[in-house]
């Protein structure tokens, strides 16, 4: 926000003179010597494909993360009168969920600079992605989760041997915890966008898209808005394949937020039209990915809705369970809810006439629905104000 630049030779949080998040810049014209869309096809079939443009490369922590499916979703498109319709499937990532793109790349850095021991808020899949990556880097790892957190996302960070906190109240509360003891433990807090490669990782969502679609890009991303860093890492992506002469300008897809109707602070903000996004108060739904009241990245995200003249949305719990069902029923894919709010969310901006039949649309499940109780039913609401 500042224009401040920083070393990247020790480990950072955000930026030391106005507080923002830090955002990693690279030689995009020496990167295009050997970074070409027709040399691809012989690179390692992981994230880390795109090496030139990702930190550590050179000797990452890796799970073998990266290049999932671009499923194309013809039972769901005619269901939903949409003929070119697309479902990026993050849930074969390892750990079951996108969250494993950042995890690799925050992970591989903070050891790299000499971090000692981690620390992060989570909703779910974030804690078990980097519990799990933390194990491979032989680094201990402080959770701390919501007291309402699903039961498999507890059971699986401590699997992978974190160290699983459970508090009052939501993940903001959480990372405020974090925050608060960061001083006297010494540990590096890789809370979202609180350092500069989580979002690295996330931006190679974009890099997929460009490369599976041939150089294009879709018409319309639909994508689950929590903390939003998947979302502003493909707009950066974006940015760096235009450079990079991957792109047209021109053809950059339109950006859809989505978000729950129990905690939906980034479609208040847009429809207000506000720069920043004041904090959702009681914020309530089954998607546990979507219960964050409050983003550091919230301008980042509205400013990438807006340029692109997408929108921004928030469905029903039982909107986002029937949402499940169809990629289940239609599509074989068992998604998390989040995946499912990205179909009720199409449902509705075709009903609109927002989607035209003939516009490429990509949805992103970004999760798998097993480590979730109850599963596409809706009935399960969690957040601090359930049961009230």
């Amino acid at each position: 926000m500042c224009s401040r630049e920083h070393s990247v030779d020790r480990l950072r949080g955000v930026c030391e003179a106005c507080g923002e998040l830090l955002l990693a810049r690279y030689d995009l014209a020496a990167a295009a010597e050997s970074l070409r869309r027709e040399g691809m096809r012989d690179r390692v079939p992981t994230l880390w494909r795109y090496e030139e443009v990702l930190p550590g490369s050179d000797d990452p922590i890796t799970l073998g993360e990266g290049l999932t499916p671009l499923h194309r979703a013809r039972r769901l498109g005619a269901e939903l009168g949409l003929d070119r319709l697309w479902i990026k499937d993050e849930s074969l990532q390892p750990t079951g969920s996108f969250k494993a793109r950042g995890m690799t790349t925050a992970v591989t850095m903070a050891l790299r600079l000499g971090a000692r021991r981690l620390a992060l808020p989570s909703a779910g899949n974030a804690g078990g992605a980097a519990a799990a990556y933390a194990a491979l880097a032989g680094l201990p790892v402080d959770l701390y989760l919501p007291s309402w957190t699903p039961a498999p996302f507890v059971l699986e960070a401590r699997a992978y041997g974190a160290k699983v906190h459970l508090c009052d109240g939501d993940i903001a509360d959480c990372g405020a915890e974090v925050r608060r003891r960061t001083p006297q433990t010494g540990w590096f807090d890789l809370s979202t966008l609180r350092e500069p490669y989580r979002l690295e990782g996330k931006k190679t969502m974009g890099y997929e898209l460009a490369e599976q679609f041939g150089g294009e890009l879709p018409d319309v991303v639909i994508y689950p808005t929590g903390g939003g860093t998947g979302l502003i890492g493909m707009w950066k992506a974006f940015d760096e394949l235009e450079r990079l002469g991957w792109i047209r300008p021109e053809r950059r897809p339109k950006m859809v937020v989505v978000q729950a109707d129990g905690c939906a602070p980034m479609v208040r903000a847009f429809e207000c039209g506000a720069a920043r996004a004041e904090r959702w108060p009681g914020p309530r739904t089954y998607a546990s990915g979507l219960c964050v009241p409050a983003a550091i990245g919230d301008h980042l995200i509205l400013a990438a809705v807006r340029h692109s003249e997408g929108t921004a949305l928030s469905v029903s719990d039982r909107a986002m369970a029937d949402g499940q069902s169809l990629l289940g029923r239609l599509e074989g894919i068992f998604g998390a809810p989040e995946g499912g709010a990205t179909v009720a969310a199409a449902q509705e901006l075709a009903t609109r006439g927002w989607l035209g039949r003939d516009q490429s649309v990509v949805l992103f499940n970004t999760g798998s629905g097993l480590k979730y109780p109850d599963p596409a039913t809706g009935d399960r609401l969690t957040g601090p104000s359930r049961g009230q």
